[in-house]
Protein backbone atom coordinates (compact mmCIF):
# COMPACT_ATOMS: atom_id res chain seq x y z
CA UNK A 1 0.00 0.00 0.00
CA UNK A 2 1.59 3.48 -1.25
CA UNK A 3 1.23 6.19 1.52
CA UNK A 4 0.81 9.79 0.87
CA UNK A 5 4.70 9.60 2.57
CA UNK A 6 6.00 7.04 -0.30
CA UNK A 7 4.56 9.29 -2.84
CA UNK A 8 6.14 12.25 -1.58
CA UNK A 9 10.09 10.93 -1.26
CA UNK A 10 9.43 9.02 -4.30
CA UNK A 11 8.73 12.80 -5.90
CA UNK A 12 11.73 14.14 -3.87
CA UNK A 13 14.23 11.88 -5.01
CA UNK A 14 13.23 12.51 -8.24
CA UNK A 15 14.00 15.97 -8.03
CA UNK A 16 17.21 15.54 -6.33
CA UNK A 17 16.73 17.18 -3.55
CA UNK A 18 16.27 16.46 0.49
CA UNK A 19 12.56 16.84 1.92
CA UNK A 20 11.72 19.58 4.53
CA UNK A 21 10.13 17.92 7.58
CA UNK A 22 8.71 20.67 9.80
CA UNK A 23 7.41 20.14 13.25
CA UNK A 24 4.48 21.86 15.47
CA UNK A 25 2.96 21.23 18.31
CA UNK A 26 -0.90 20.60 17.45
CA UNK A 27 -3.37 23.27 19.51
CA UNK A 28 -0.52 25.63 19.84
CA UNK A 29 -1.36 28.33 21.15
CA UNK A 30 -4.88 27.22 20.29
CA UNK A 31 -6.91 25.24 17.88
CA UNK A 32 -7.65 28.05 15.22
CA UNK A 33 -4.01 29.41 14.83
CA UNK A 34 -3.05 26.34 14.62
CA UNK A 35 -5.02 24.95 12.17
CA UNK A 36 -3.62 28.19 10.14
CA UNK A 37 -0.33 27.51 10.60
CA UNK A 38 -0.53 24.12 9.50
CA UNK A 39 -2.74 25.18 6.16
CA UNK A 40 0.19 27.50 5.46
CA UNK A 41 3.09 25.51 5.67
CA UNK A 42 2.98 23.05 2.49
CA UNK A 43 3.00 26.66 0.65
CA UNK A 44 5.96 28.45 2.64
CA UNK A 45 8.27 25.30 1.59
CA UNK A 46 7.24 21.94 4.34
CA UNK A 47 7.32 19.03 2.54
CA UNK A 48 6.34 16.74 5.42
CA UNK A 49 4.46 17.84 8.62
CA UNK A 50 4.30 16.74 11.98
CA UNK A 51 2.22 17.50 14.38
CA UNK A 52 2.76 17.00 18.17
CA UNK A 53 0.13 15.41 20.01
CA UNK A 54 0.35 17.25 23.80
CA UNK A 55 0.92 15.00 26.29
CA UNK A 56 1.46 16.24 30.02
CA UNK A 57 4.57 13.81 30.64
CA UNK A 58 6.38 14.42 27.64
CA UNK A 59 9.81 12.53 28.68
CA UNK A 60 12.04 13.44 25.37
CA UNK A 61 11.21 17.12 24.75
CA UNK A 62 13.19 19.55 25.75
CA UNK A 63 11.87 22.73 27.35
CA UNK A 64 10.38 24.79 23.92
CA UNK A 65 8.37 21.91 23.67
CA UNK A 66 7.39 20.69 26.63
CA UNK A 67 5.73 24.37 27.01
CA UNK A 68 4.19 23.96 23.97
CA UNK A 69 2.33 21.16 24.41
CA UNK A 70 1.20 22.84 27.73
CA UNK A 71 0.05 25.96 25.95
CA UNK A 72 -1.94 23.68 23.41
CA UNK A 73 -3.76 21.71 26.38
CA UNK A 74 -4.09 24.76 28.49
CA UNK A 75 -6.15 25.83 25.67
CA UNK A 76 -8.12 22.68 25.41
CA UNK A 77 -6.56 20.68 22.83
CA UNK A 78 -7.42 16.66 23.06
CA UNK A 79 -5.75 14.35 20.73
CA UNK A 80 -9.98 14.07 18.93
CA UNK A 81 -9.42 18.04 18.78
CA UNK A 82 -5.88 16.85 16.67
CA UNK A 83 -7.41 14.47 14.37
CA UNK A 84 -10.26 17.18 13.59
CA UNK A 85 -7.46 19.80 12.64
CA UNK A 86 -5.97 17.19 10.23
CA UNK A 87 -9.51 16.38 8.44
CA UNK A 88 -9.83 20.51 8.31
CA UNK A 89 -6.42 20.30 7.01
CA UNK A 90 -7.16 17.68 4.62
CA UNK A 91 -10.56 19.86 2.95
CA UNK A 92 -7.75 22.08 1.20
CA UNK A 93 -4.57 19.88 1.04
CA UNK A 94 -4.59 16.51 -0.28
CA UNK A 95 -0.87 15.62 -1.06
CA UNK A 96 1.02 16.90 2.13
CA UNK A 97 1.85 13.70 4.21
CA UNK A 98 0.80 14.39 8.18
CA UNK A 99 2.84 12.71 10.47
CA UNK A 100 1.45 12.48 14.02
CA UNK A 101 4.24 12.20 16.73
CA UNK A 102 3.99 12.16 20.55
CA UNK A 103 3.75 9.09 23.28
CA UNK A 104 1.58 6.11 23.34
CA UNK A 105 -0.48 7.17 26.52
CA UNK A 106 -3.37 9.50 24.72
CA UNK A 107 -3.63 6.73 22.20
CA UNK A 108 -3.95 4.19 24.51
CA UNK A 109 -6.62 5.74 26.55
CA UNK A 110 -8.40 6.82 23.03
CA UNK A 111 -8.53 3.08 22.22
CA UNK A 112 -5.68 1.85 19.59
CA UNK A 113 -8.68 0.41 17.18
CA UNK A 114 -10.77 3.33 17.16
CA UNK A 115 -7.60 5.95 16.92
CA UNK A 116 -6.54 3.85 14.19
CA UNK A 117 -9.73 3.77 12.15
CA UNK A 118 -10.48 7.81 12.62
CA UNK A 119 -6.57 8.75 12.38
CA UNK A 120 -7.24 7.03 8.79
CA UNK A 121 -10.31 8.93 8.06
CA UNK A 122 -8.77 12.08 9.08
CA UNK A 123 -5.69 11.55 6.82
CA UNK A 124 -3.03 10.81 9.08
CA UNK A 125 -0.28 9.17 7.37
CA UNK A 126 2.43 8.21 9.28
CA UNK A 127 2.92 8.06 13.16
CA UNK A 128 5.89 8.48 15.68
CA UNK A 129 5.47 7.28 19.11
CA UNK A 130 8.57 7.81 21.24
CA UNK A 131 7.91 5.84 23.71
CA UNK A 132 7.16 2.30 22.16
CA UNK A 133 10.08 0.04 21.24
CA UNK A 134 10.34 -2.64 18.54
CA UNK A 135 9.60 -5.02 21.49
CA UNK A 136 6.28 -3.35 21.37
CA UNK A 137 5.16 -3.84 17.89
CA UNK A 138 2.12 -5.39 18.54
CA UNK A 139 0.49 -2.78 20.96
CA UNK A 140 0.79 0.09 18.00
CA UNK A 141 2.93 -0.46 15.22
CA UNK A 142 1.50 -3.91 13.75
CA UNK A 143 -2.06 -2.82 13.90
CA UNK A 144 -1.10 0.62 12.43
CA UNK A 145 0.65 -0.88 9.25
CA UNK A 146 -2.50 -2.92 8.53
CA UNK A 147 -4.36 0.08 8.90
CA UNK A 148 -2.33 1.21 5.98
CA UNK A 149 -0.48 4.26 8.60
CA UNK A 150 3.45 4.43 8.51
CA UNK A 151 4.98 3.87 11.60
CA UNK A 152 7.76 5.41 11.78
CA UNK A 153 11.27 4.49 13.96
CA UNK A 154 13.65 6.28 15.51
CA UNK A 155 17.39 5.61 15.27
CA UNK A 156 19.85 7.63 17.77
CA UNK A 157 23.63 7.54 17.76
CA UNK A 158 23.58 4.96 20.25
CA UNK A 159 21.74 2.37 18.20
CA UNK A 160 24.80 0.43 17.14
CA UNK A 161 24.55 -2.32 14.06
CA UNK A 162 23.56 -4.84 16.65
CA UNK A 163 20.10 -2.99 17.52
CA UNK A 164 19.49 -1.23 14.35
CA UNK A 165 17.68 -4.01 12.46
CA UNK A 166 15.47 -4.68 15.19
CA UNK A 167 14.76 -1.14 15.16
CA UNK A 168 14.10 -1.20 11.09
CA UNK A 169 11.78 -4.21 11.09
CA UNK A 170 8.84 -2.92 10.80
CA UNK A 171 9.62 0.86 10.56
CA UNK A 172 8.17 2.28 7.29
CA UNK A 173 7.61 5.85 5.31
CA UNK A 174 11.60 6.79 6.39
CA UNK A 175 13.71 6.54 9.49
CA UNK A 176 13.98 9.46 11.96
CA UNK A 177 17.66 9.95 12.75
CA UNK A 178 17.92 11.74 15.78
CA UNK A 179 21.33 13.93 15.31
CA UNK A 180 22.09 13.59 19.09
CA UNK A 181 21.80 12.05 22.29
CA UNK A 182 19.20 13.89 24.83
CA UNK A 183 15.87 16.20 24.96
CA UNK A 184 14.95 17.70 21.74
CA UNK A 185 16.49 21.89 21.27
CA UNK A 186 19.75 21.11 24.07
CA UNK A 187 22.23 21.45 21.14
CA UNK A 188 23.10 21.37 17.64
CA UNK A 189 23.15 19.17 15.04
CA UNK A 190 27.03 17.94 13.67
CA UNK A 191 26.69 17.40 9.82
CA UNK A 192 29.89 15.31 9.47
CA UNK A 193 28.40 12.80 12.10
CA UNK A 194 24.99 13.20 10.71
CA UNK A 195 26.41 12.01 7.33
CA UNK A 196 28.20 9.34 8.65
CA UNK A 197 25.52 7.67 10.54
CA UNK A 198 22.87 8.47 7.28
CA UNK A 199 25.51 6.22 5.67
CA UNK A 200 25.14 3.62 8.15
CA UNK A 201 21.90 3.30 8.83
CA UNK A 202 20.99 3.22 4.70
CA UNK A 203 23.64 -0.13 4.22
CA UNK A 204 20.56 -1.62 6.46
CA UNK A 205 17.28 -0.34 4.79
CA UNK A 206 16.01 1.02 1.51
CA UNK A 207 13.84 3.66 3.24
CA UNK A 208 14.54 7.46 3.24
CA UNK A 209 16.39 9.02 6.46
CA UNK A 210 15.37 12.12 7.68
CA UNK A 211 17.71 13.79 10.56
CA UNK A 212 15.91 15.86 13.26
CA UNK A 213 17.08 17.44 17.04
CA UNK A 214 19.40 20.36 16.27
CA UNK A 215 18.61 21.85 13.15
CA UNK A 216 18.20 25.24 13.91
CA UNK A 217 18.37 27.27 10.96
CA UNK A 218 18.91 27.76 7.14
CA UNK A 219 22.60 26.73 7.06
CA UNK A 220 22.31 23.76 9.85
CA UNK A 221 19.37 22.05 7.47
CA UNK A 222 22.00 22.96 4.01
CA UNK A 223 24.20 20.88 5.50
CA UNK A 224 22.20 17.89 6.67
CA UNK A 225 20.52 17.98 3.49
CA UNK A 226 23.44 17.05 1.37
CA UNK A 227 23.40 13.86 2.46
CA UNK A 228 20.03 13.12 4.27
CA UNK A 229 17.05 12.39 2.22
CA UNK A 230 15.17 14.85 4.94
CA UNK A 231 15.47 17.56 7.28
CA UNK A 232 13.04 17.87 10.45
CA UNK A 233 13.08 20.89 12.36
CA UNK A 234 10.86 21.46 15.26
CA UNK A 235 12.12 23.42 18.19
CA UNK A 236 12.98 26.25 15.76
CA UNK A 237 9.62 26.52 14.51
CA UNK A 238 7.98 26.10 18.27
CA UNK A 239 10.14 29.07 19.23
CA UNK A 240 9.44 31.44 16.29
CA UNK A 241 5.43 30.61 17.27
CA UNK A 242 6.32 31.20 21.07
CA UNK A 243 8.43 34.82 20.31
CA UNK A 244 5.33 35.86 18.34
CA UNK A 245 2.89 35.19 21.11
CA UNK A 246 1.29 38.55 23.04
CA UNK A 247 0.68 37.62 26.45
CA UNK A 248 0.86 33.90 25.63
CA UNK A 249 -1.71 34.04 23.07
CA UNK A 250 -1.94 34.53 19.17
CA UNK A 251 -0.21 37.71 18.07
CA UNK A 252 -1.08 39.38 14.73
CA UNK A 253 1.88 38.14 13.35
CA UNK A 254 2.25 34.32 14.66
CA UNK A 255 1.52 32.81 11.04
CA UNK A 256 3.82 34.57 9.54
CA UNK A 257 6.51 34.31 11.90
CA UNK A 258 6.31 30.60 11.48
CA UNK A 259 5.68 30.15 7.94
CA UNK A 260 8.86 33.26 7.24
CA UNK A 261 11.05 30.48 8.92
CA UNK A 262 9.59 27.62 7.15
CA UNK A 263 10.67 29.32 3.99
CA UNK A 264 14.28 30.34 4.58
CA UNK A 265 14.41 27.05 5.98
CA UNK A 266 13.34 25.40 2.64
CA UNK A 267 15.57 27.69 0.51
CA UNK A 268 18.44 25.83 2.50
CA UNK A 269 17.21 22.45 1.69
CA UNK A 270 16.57 23.15 -1.51
CA UNK A 271 19.89 25.27 -2.33
CA UNK A 272 21.97 22.15 -0.42
CA UNK A 273 20.70 19.70 -2.98
CA UNK A 274 21.06 22.05 -6.18
CA UNK A 275 25.16 22.96 -5.42
CA UNK A 276 25.58 19.20 -4.60
CA UNK A 277 24.91 18.30 -7.89
CA UNK A 278 26.73 20.95 -9.58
Amino acid sequence: MTTRIDRRFAALKSEGRAALVTFLMSGDPDYETSLAIIKALPAAGADVIELGMPFTDPMADGPAIQAAGLRALKSGQTLKKTLSMVSAFRTSDDATPVVLMGYYNPIYIYGVERFLVDAKAAGVDGLIVVDLPPEEDDELCLPALRSGVNFIRLATPTTNDKRLPAVLANTSGFVYYVSITGITGSASADAGKATAAVARIKRHTALPVCVGFGVKDAASAGAIAREADGVVVGTALVEALRASLVDGKAGPHSVKAVAALVGDLAAGVRGARVRAAE
